[in-house]
């Protein structure tokens, strides 16, 4: 006959194995990632800060991300196919992310060249570029590399409810637009 001890203690490893797989099992926050806590500088008339992801312009932003000035072409096959110029009724930013390397006359001259590519008031209005890690941002965020432009669907703590990488295409588009219409759970 068994002892009763050998039953409790099995009883007891199980209930241990089911909590620590609760605690270490990704939700899905994990999973789709998070936008990093930073401060960004608008780059519009005012160049002001922004706290992000406080900052973003809607509950939920859909934010254009380049890795390299040759993804220009990726997010502008977003911003037509999506016809983002048009609807207002998308929040949106394009957010190029720049290796930070902590000085000020680099971070100034990155700005500068900025500028002078987006002429207009209005395509300034939505460039909020991102001075960090490159590399901690796409490991924070979940995107699988540098390689290709990102769209990220944002919440405003942070939270990527969805992404797609590369050029528009219309299937990922409608499910980017699917989450980012549909109301907070």
């Amino acid at each position: 006959m068994k002892r009763v001890w050998v039953y409790g203690l099995a009883w007891g490893a199980a209930t241990l194995l089911a909590l620590i797989l609760a605690v270490v099992t990704p939700n899905e926050t994990n999973v789709m990632g998070r936008l990093p806590s930073l401060v960004a500088n608008r780059l519009g008339h005012k160049q002001e800060p922004v706290s992000l992801p406080e900052g973003l312009p809607a509950g939920r932003t859909l934010a254009l991300v380049a890795f390299r000035h040759n993804q220009n072409a990726e997010l502008e096959s977003w911003i037509n196919g999506l016809q983002l110029r048009k609807d207002s009724s998308i929040a949106w930013v394009r957010m190029p992310v720049i290796n930070d390397t902590g000085d000020p006359a680099h971070r100034s001259a990155v700005e500068t060249r900025l500028l002078s590519r987006y002429p207009s008031e209005s395509e300034r209005a939505s460039l909020l570029p991102v001075f960090t890690d490159r590399d901690a941002f796409v490991r924070a965020t979940g995107v699988t590399g540098t390689d290709q432009a990102v769209v990220l669907v944002l919440d405003r703590n942070g939270e990527v409810l969805a992404r797609a990488q590369g050029k528009f295409d219309p299937d990922k588009a409608q499910a980017l637009l699917e989450t980012l219409r549909s109301s907070a759970p």
